[in-house]
């Protein structure tokens, strides 16, 4: 089972988005600084997750949500929550 998930910093109005097959390792990962599209935001907490069955989908899924209608889509839903 693969993730997409979104983690916003705590540090500022940073949001990355991304896929995994194991989200507590990555998200260590991302707050150790390991990650280095997001290193310089560090720390994180997860705001948003969703699974699919398999990498392509999820993959496919990540790259949705970080373009277009996808992207306004996520971030309305994350704003009516009050997490964007």
């Amino acid at each position: 089972m693969y993730k997409v998930y979104v983690l916003k910093s705590l540090s500022g109005n940073f949001h990355y988005i991304g896929h995994t097959n194991n989200l507590e390792k990555r998200l260590c990962e991302h707050n150790l600084g390991k990650v280095r599209a997001s290193k310089a935001h560090r720390q994180y907490k997860v705001i948003y997750t969703e699974e699919h069955k398999n990498k392509s989908e999820a993959q496919q899924r990540e790259y949705y949500l970080k373009r277009g209608k996808g992207n306004v889509w996520l971030r309305e839903m994350l704003k009516m929550q009050n997490l964007w």
